[in-house]
């Protein structure tokens, strides 16, 4: 299933990058709303970095009335075994192939790619990073959960069975339960990922300190 490639929000650290970050946001937000984290990250000095911020589709959500929003997919229960629905996941995880694809032809390897995304977002992240048919470079995960997880094991890339997870959540969300993070963390642990799990004490958003831990991890998967 091919997707044409969303508009988006492009910032590079430096010319001519040689890695690139595909960052998704979270339900109702757009590129914009996290662009601003680039200039808080600790990234390693002379990085050359393309960050890729892309608006999701405009969709009616059930969950909230059917109201029109952007959103990787539509969300149907409150609970998290039948939160995601997989067909609109599925569209979204094409979407993320083709911009995997759009920055390989502009001479950006797999292997130099990182995935990441908040709360919906990550939830695509992890979801279309753990398939990717090629190596990545790493998943980011932020404030979100595993969809279909007994599924990866079925449909995850072998080469991406190794790929560094960074995963993160606030102790006090209330709209993403830390439970079903913790749950996600372990049953990607379970089945052999390798996770790095942080958590801060903050809600459904973001903290100077993840920020900064997640600017240390792509220092250490991008270099």
């Amino acid at each position: 299933m091919t997707q044409p490639l969303l508009p988006a929000i492009e910032i590079e650290t430096a010319a001519p990058p040689d890695a690139a970050v595909i960052f998704m946001h979270g339900l109702g937000d757009d590129g914009q709303g996290w662009s601003d984290i680039v200039r808080s990250l600790p990234l390693a000095k002379g990085a050359a970095i393309r960050f890729i911020f892309p608006h999701a589709p405009v969709m009616p959500v059930s969950i909230n009335n059917g109201m029109q929003m952007r959103a990787w997919y539509d969300i149907k229960a409150t609970n998290l075994t039948d939160r995601a629905d997989l067909a609109g996941v599925k569209r979204s995880q094409a979407h993320v192939e083709a911009l995997v694809a759009r920055q390989k032809a502009r001479g950006i390897a797999a292997r130099r790619i990182v995935i990441a995304g908040f709360s919906q977002g990550g939830a695509i992240a992890l979801y279309a990073g753990l398939r990717h048919p090629e190596r990545l470079a790493g998943i980011i995960a932020l404030s979100t959960y595993l969809i279909d997880g007994a599924g990866l094991a079925a449909e995850g890339s072998a080469a991406n069975r190794d790929v560094p997870v960074f995963m993160a959540h606030g102790l006090y969300d209330p709209v993403v339960q830390l439970a079903w993070a913790e749950a996600s963390r372990d049953a990607l642990v379970a089945q052999q990922y390798a996770v790095e799990w942080h958590s801060y004490p903050m809600q459904h958003s973001a903290s100077p300190d993840e920020i900064a831990d997640v600017g240390t991890f792509l220092t250490g998967v991008l270099g």
